[in-house]
């Protein structure tokens, strides 16, 4: 994949894929899901109740816009002419939110009753150290069946993607980032205690009169600010993406077509500095420019291996399956919402 602009500008073996949205259509889902969150949003405003309520209508309802918003761009992109397909049911796109839900329950409730026949002194401790683990699992996990669900359900023709990357792998990477994230933020503190202690500088003084910021404190505070957002956006930030994009993609694909990535963490680094330093420089402006880059530095990382010939592969694939937009057409309403 190469000059990987959004879809249209991405090139796949010499060909362009093509998208077929009707923006009209695509602006239907886009103000169905802004009245969602603006009705969300004034719940809240209204009464706890309501919000709570509001709340659960939203994430009841988001498990079937993320399935159609994921229909919806499949259906409405081609290569060579041939329409892909998302192929994951509904059920499964509820259940990729429902079961760690319900994992962590139970692992609520099992822990609870554990700290309760354990001696005073250790079950609270206990509960509170299972409530920390299960927290620290949960988001992985769910990040986990998401990517599960979605890159084992694209389709062309009758090619459809396996996945194979394991839970253990995605938390595994969720530790190295932490440690990575504690390391730097350990050295970060020390770092700002050294240059403050040789400049004679407290991070936090104050005037006994005015209740005001020392102007040297000032500066010591937002050098820290400034060094916080590049550890965060231009190494830890780079870090995860790349990791994990090489992780989900290596492990997708089927027995004649596999993906590879090799999105590197240097390279990610260095476009975050230049796309940070150009938006601040820029005041903003050059954000768009930024998400094309990024874009483009994405796609090029990702190969594809086939062991058919293209034009065999899309030939089965075209008599094997008739084009699916007809099918589609009955239930999808144009969500899009960037999934």
């Amino acid at each position: 994949l190469h000059d990987a602009l959004p879809i249209c500008n991405t090139i796949v073996v010499g060909h362009p894929l093509a998208f077929h949205g009707n923006p009209r259509q695509m602006l239907r889902g886009f103000l169905l899901v802004s009245l969602l969150m603006v009705l969300y949003g004034v719940a809240g405003r209204v009464s706890p109740t309501a919000g709570a309520v509001a709340a659960m209508i939203l994430a009841a309802i988001w498990p079937a816009l993320m399935r159609a918003s994921l229909q919806f761009r499949l259906a409405q992109t081609s290569w060579r002419g041939l329409r892909f397909q998302f192929t994951g049911s509904l059920k499964s796109a509820y259940m990729v939110f429902l079961k760690p839900i319900l994992v962590s329950v139970g692992v609520g409730l099992l822990s609870l009753i554990m700290a309760v026949m354990l001696p005073r002194a250790l079950s609270g401790v206990f509960f509170a150290l299972v409530m920390v683990m299960g927290m620290a699992c949960l988001g992985p996990y769910m990040l986990w069946r998401l990517k599960q669900y979605q890159h084992r359900h694209y389709a062309l023709g009758q090619l459809q993607t396996t996945f194979k990357a394991s839970f253990g792998e995605v938390l595994s990477l969720f530790l190295k980032t932490g440690l990575l994230t504690v390391v730097a933020l350990i050295g970060m503190a020390l770092l700002g205690t050294m240059l403050a202690g040789a400049a004679g500088i407290s991070l936090l003084p104050r005037l006994a009169d005015t209740g005001a910021m020392l102007p040297s404190g000032n500066v010591m505070v937002a050098a820290m600010a400034l060094a916080y957002l590049l550890i965060t956006q231009v190494i830890l930030g780079p870090y995860f993406s790349s990791r994990l994009q090489n992780l989900i993609w290596t492990q997708t694909g089927n027995r004649l077509v596999r993906f590879k990535s090799h999105l590197g963490w240097g390279q990610m680094a260095r476009l975050a500095l230049q796309n940070w330093l150009l938006i601040l420089l820029t005041l903003g402006l050059y954000w768009p420019f930024a998400a094309i880059a990024l874009a483009r530095a994405r796609l090029q990382a990702i190969v594809i291996h086939a062991r058919q010939d293209p034009d065999l592969l899309l030939a089965q694939a075209t008599q094997a399956t008739p084009d699916a937009t007809g099918d589609l057409a009955a239930d999808l309403i144009g969500i899009d919402v960037g999934l």
